[in-house]
């Protein structure tokens, strides 16, 4: 008897360790996923110069919106094209809309924590801490190790950006990223947002897919 109660605690430490572990594996592995949807008649880049603006005017002079925009001014010179050196000179412009939502309720399931039954001794008896156990236990199933249901709150958060021509403000790019995160929190997302945008840009002339954008951290 001393034997098994010595082997419990410890079997049972080593099932939430394990736990713990598989959980942190699968959070680092996620990659950040936006549905991306875009319409393109862009020229080939060929250094054409831009600038680029808020789509409303109250966010001029904006420090959040200086700030997203310098993410989207180094991907546009990723892909060739180069900044103006003023609104007046730039052959196309580029127009910028952000923002994040209300918090949405969520309803999703998990697998329960790794049941606790074991062998305790030469007699084939499972058991389970602090329960009943006898010889009818079956170690590959559990009635108490079920899937949990839990709620949780989602942000959506948004990028558009609209790209015309300067001289006759003829739409060339239409393109918006949307995602939803678990923290509402838009400063941290918006690079990953800019980044799903412009992957592949301009892509095809009409797109809509889910962009995966690998996660440094």
């Amino acid at each position: 008897m001393i034997a098994r109660l010595t082997n419990r605690p410890a079997r049972f430490t080593a099932n939430m360790l394990l736990a713990a572990g598989l959980a942190l594996l699968a959070a680092c592995a996620q990659p950040f996923e936006a549905r991306v949807q875009s319409f393109q008649s862009m020229p080939p880049a060929q250094g054409q110069t831009f600038t680029i603006q808020p789509a409303s005017p109250d966010r001029q002079g904006s420090l959040e919106f200086a700030a997203y925009s310098g993410l989207i001014a180094t991907e546009l010179q990723k892909h060739g094209f180069q900044q103006a050196a003023s609104p007046e000179q730039a052959y196309l412009t580029v127009l910028v809309d952000f923002g994040s939502g209300p918090g949405r309720e969520r309803i999703a399931t998990r697998p329960a924590t790794p049941s606790t039954w074991g062998w305790y001794g030469r007699g084939g008896w499972y058991g389970r801490p602090g329960g009943w156990w006898g010889p009818w236990g079956d170690p590959f199933w559990d009635p108490w190790n079920q899937p949990d249901v839990y709620s949780f709150t989602v942000y959506p958060a948004f990028l558009d950006v609209t790209i015309k021509r300067t001289a006759d403000k003829t739409p060339v790019f239409e393109g918006r990223a949307q995602t939803t995160t678990r923290v509402n929190d838009l400063p941290s997302t918006m690079p990953n947002l800019v980044s799903a945008m412009f992957q592949d840009f301009p892509g095809a002339s009409s797109r809509s897919a889910v962009v995966k954008v690998p996660q440094n951290r």
